[in-house]
Order: structure tokens, then sequence, then C-alpha cells
């Protein structure tokens, strides 16, 4: 999806909820907007330091944090990293494909899967409140 439409529907979602896209906030997500696979807090962090000299960790902990808080990004726990999400103007269930090899995520949406995921831990008696599942493997390009 294009960049400049992403921002613009962040910036809708935010004005929808009372939120405020700061001007930081935005360079963060236009930096998750160009990559392709999870991408560390401080790696963000020096890309920032471009046009933010005075950037620090606080600075893109408290972006992200933000980010998702309103959902525009998903954190990916296994890799201790951070992936946009394009499709942040509704909540769906979170799936992520990670290549080991070339570090590419590829997000998924099964109600299937999240639906069975709920149905397991209701059988036990637990509630799920928040799920995102990661597997680990190659893509299609790394395989060979």
């Amino acid at each position: 999806m294009n960049v400049e439409l992403l921002i613009s529907k962040a910036k809708q979602v935010c004005d929808n909820r009372g939120a405020r896209f700061t001007p930081i906030r935005e360079k963060v997500f236009r930096l998750l907007a160009s990559k392709q696979g999870g991408v560390g807090a401080y790696d963000l962090l020096e890309e920032l330091k471009v046009t933010e000299a005075a950037a620090k960790p606080a600075t893109i902990y408290r972006a992200l944090d933000f980010l998702a808080e309103l959902g525009f990004i998903h954190k990916i726990e296994s890799t201790n990293s951070f992936m946009l999400c394009q499709h942040f103007d509704h909540i769906h269930p979170v799936q992520l494909l990670i290549c080991d090899k070339c570090g590419n995520v590829e997000e998924l949406h099964s109600s299937a899967i999240s639906h069975e995921l709920n149905n397991l831990a209701a059988e036990r008696g637990f509630i799920v409140s928040a799920q995102t599942i990661e597997a680990h493997g190659r893509c299609e390009k790394c395989r060979d």
C-alpha cells in the first residue's frame, strides 16, 4: 500500500480516537512503512537520528508504544522487533510467518486459527485477551 495513503489513514484513526500523531510518531511510522521485515528499536533509533539528532532510546520506545497501542504496528516477540500493520483500521487476528534466512515477515489473518485457539483456551477456563502467533521457517525465495 502507498505510504502516503497509510499516513493519511493513520492520521484519521488518531483523529477519531483523540490521539496525537506527532511528527516523531509519523517519522517512526514512515521508517517502519519502508521496511519488509521486523526492525529492532535501536535500528529505528539510528535511522531516526538522521533527522532527529537529539533522539534517545526513550524517544523511539515512546513512539513504538503509541503505534502499538493504536494497532499501527505489531511487535514480533521472538525477534524483539517491530513491523507495520497495513490493516490497522480494523481489529483482526494476527499470525506472522517469519523467514529465518532473509528476515521477511508475512502477516496472515486467519479467523479459523484464532477461533480454534480461543476455543481450546476456553475449554481450559482461560480467556485470551490478545494473541499474535509467530511461525518461523523459510520463505518461498529462501527454501531452495
